[in-house]
This record gives C-alpha cells, sequence and structure tokens, in this order.
C-alpha cells in the first residue's frame, strides 16, 4: 500500500511541476536580439546578440530558442547552438538555463557570405519542466532592429572589363563643357555680348584695346548605371543564372563608388525589384553626389531580389521618353538586342553616351570612340579666342 501511495503522491507532484511550468514558465521571460552593425559589405564579419532574461522566482531548467533564417550568414560552431542547414534556408536552435532573476547574453560571429537584406523577424521560445513532460511555447516578432544589410562584394575596379572612358579620371576628356565663372584661364579679345565685370583693365591698358577675361571650364557630367537582369532576350520568368547578376551587381558598385569619388554624379536602375516594395517596380534611382547618396546606392544593391520586373527594352524607354540628356549610360548586360542597340543609338542622337559592360566572355558591341564617348587619346578641349567655341583636336 505504501508503494502505491509513493507513487501516487510522486505522479501528482510530476503533474503539479508540470502545469506550474506549463502556467507560469515562460512568464517574466524577456528576449531580444540584434546585429552589432545595420550594414556590411559581403566577407565581412558580424555580431548577432542574443540577451534573455528570466524575471521570476520560478528557476528554468531548460529554454529553446528556435529561429529560421537565410543561409547567406555562416555561424562560428559554438556551444549550446545547434544548425541545420539547407541550401537557401537555415534552422537555428540555441539551449538556455536560467536561475531566478538572471540574464544571459551571448554573442555569435557571423561571415557574411552573400549579399543580401536579413530580417530576423520571428523564433519560438520553448520551456519545461526538468523531465521535460510538460512544456509551453511563445511565438516571438521582432521589428528592423533585427535587420542586416550586405552591400555587394567590394571589388577592384581593375577586375571589372571597362574602357578608358571620360567618366574614369582628369586625365580623360571631359564632355559638355560650360564656362567656369570661378577659374581664370587668361584673357582674349573683347567680344559682343560681354559683360563689364569681365573686362581685365590692366590687360587692356597694355594691348590698347579692351581685353576680357577667358574662363576656363568645368564639366556638366552624370553617370547612370544600368543593370539587365535578363540572361537572355528570350528570358522569362526566374533568373536562371544568379551567380551572373550577382557579379553585375558588384560590378555596378564598384563602378559607383569610383564615380563618386571622382565627384561625378552617378546614379542607378536596374529591371529587378527591392525585397520591400510589394508593386515589384523596377528600380530608379537618379544621379546625386556625395557620400549619402552613395549609401543610398549601396542599401538599394543589397535589398534587390534577384528577380526580372520586366523586359529590359521596356525599360530603357523611360529614358527614351522622359527626354534624357547629357547623361553617360553604363550599361552592364549578358546581351544586346536589336532593340537594344536601336533604344542605344536613339540615347545618342539625344546627347547621351552608351558603353556596353559584358557579364560574359562573348563580345557585345561596343559604343566607344566616335559613338558619344571618346578616348583620352583623340580628343582635347581647346576653346577658339574669335568666337568662343568649343574645338575638338585630333578627331
Amino acid at each position: 500500500m505504501s508503494v502505491h501511495w509513493l507513487l501516487i503522491v510522486t505522479a501528482l507532484i510530476l503533474y503539479l511541476q508540470g502545469k506550474l511550468y506549463q502556467w507560469q514558465g515562460l512568464r517574466g521571460v524577456n528576449y531580444r536580439r540584434e546585429f552589432d552593425v545595420s550594414a556590411c559589405f559581403q566577407g565581412e564579419e558580424v555580431q548577432l546578440v542574443e540577451v534573455i532574461s528570466n524575471r521570476k522566482l520560478l528557476p528554468l531548467p531548460w529554454l529553446r530558442l528556435e529561429s529560421l533564417m537565410q543561409s547567406g550568414l555562416h555561424f562560428h560552431s559554438q556551444s549550446n547552438l545547434d544548425i541545420s542547414k539547407g541550401e537557401l534556408l537555415q534552422n537555428h536552435r540555441s539551449l538556455f538555463s536560467l536561475m531566478p532573476y538572471t540574464q544571459i547574453t551571448r554573442r555569435h560571429r557571423v561571415l557574411c557570405l552573400k549579399r543580401g537584406c536579413y530580417d530576423l523577424k520571428s523564433a519560438t521560445m520553448t520551456c519545461g519542466d526538468p523531465l521535460g513532460l510538460y512544456t509551453t511555447f511563445r511565438f516571438l516578432q521582432f521589428d528592423r532592429q533585427t535587420r542586416l544589410l550586405v552591400y555587394p562584394e567590394r571589388i577592384p575596379l581593375s577586375d571589372i572589363p571597362l574602357p578608358s572612358h571620360s567618366w574614369q579620371g582628369d586625365v580623360t576628356v571631359r564632355r559638355w563643357i560650360l564656362d567656369d565663372p570661378f577659374r581664370i584661364a587668361g584673357v582674349r579679345q573683347y567680344q559682343y555680348g560681354d559683360t563689364m565685370n569681365m573686362i581685365n583693365w590692366s590687360a587692356t591698358a597694355r594691348a590698347g584695346s579692351l581685353q576680357v577675361h577667358r574662363r576656363d571650364f568645368t564639366a556638366d557630367h552624370r553617370i547612370m548605371i544600368m543593370l539587365n537582369f535578363e540572361i537572355t532576350e528570350t528570358m522569362w520568368g526566374a533568373v536562371t543564372i544568379p551567380e551572373r547578376i550577382e557579379k553585375g551587381i558588384a560590378y555596378a558598385a564598384a563602378i559607383a563608388s569610383s564615380c563618386l569619388s571622382q565627384g561625378i554624379d552617378t546614379g542607378f536602375a536596374c529591371n529587378g525589384v527591392l525585397i520591400d516594395d510589394p508593386e515589384k517596380r523596377s528600380v530608379r534611382i537618379p544621379p546625386s553626389g556625395g557620400d549619402a547618396h552613395l549609401l543610398d546606392l549601396y542599401e538599394s544593391m543589397a535589398m534587390l531580389q534577384i528577380e526580372r520586373s520586366e523586359d529590359f527594352s521596356d525599360f530603357l524607354e523611360y529614358d527614351l521618353l522622359e527626354g534624357t540628356k547629357s547623361t553617360d549610360f553604363i550599361v552592364i548586360t549578358s546581351y544586346v538586342s536589336e532593340k537594344m542597340e536601336r533604344q542605344f543609338d536613339l540615347l545618342r542622337h539625344s546627347g547621351n553616351a552608351v558603353q556596353i559592360v559584358s557579364l560574359t566572355d562573348a563580345p557585345l558591341p561596343s559604343y566607344g570612340e566616335g559613338d558619344g564617348f571618346a578616348s583620352p587619346e583623340s580628343f582635347a578641349i581647346g576653346r577658339d579666342g574669335d568666337n568662343g567655341s568649343a574645338e575638338t583636336k585630333g578627331a
């Protein structure tokens, strides 16, 4: 009889203990996690910080946290962390043991293997009695505090198959020349229409005739980098070679960084979509300058999904309809169709330049020398002293 009573009391204790953990186990338990930085470049390492606390008298012998995230983040091995990894997603299980009124902070070293936007949106928290007979769980939702933007891989400009053209440095030709009122290049004869404040009185006294300041030149220079998400002209649906588009995004980031560092206003456009855009519209960021604009470009590139929004030929129609002028278009693409060639011709006839950067080893049409862009060896900018017109030499 005493054995029977012992078994009944033991079962009753286990039952009450289990119900206690079911009802009170997750009460007073707080959890948060965040990355130590909001953005980084592909290939860099960051930290994911987890903080969990038990604000009650009841101890928690075990507590499990499970979350699903993309496989582009590689977590270094660590005790109490189990990872089940697939091709696209990975499942994380973290185990904790919490005494009354304690807090645990755990830091995970994370290597960012792929460009992208990583939102750690949710997790499931589970706890129970010491024997695991009774469990309870809570589903957690996180805000954008747990978002990490991974910018495209940093690649040297020398790795990109680029020609040497006007946007690549001070030694090359500047197109769309304008007078710069702050730079004086000498004097010239007075011409009808010159204002009084242009007269150089000292030179006038020496020459015996009216002489005016001759201004140096500056350039109204804009770059628009365009990336084609289509692999072939006949492609429809999903992008078949995403690695090639990733290379194109890295090309665009390197070119944008180089141009903006030279003070050239630069924009970016592509027929891809951003992860936060439910309407899945094409991306178009107008040319501008400055470090803040470069960060905007990086963020947009990080948030790009490898998904085509529209046919690239239809995408090009925007600039034709808008009448875009005085812009260098750098088109990063895997192919050039006949329709695209006609559109490039129309852009050049409108006062623009078009240069192709190929994503394949196959040669693509060149729109360099003689077609809007000019090689530095073939052009020099001068000024005719009689009529004030810009002169092109050596063409």
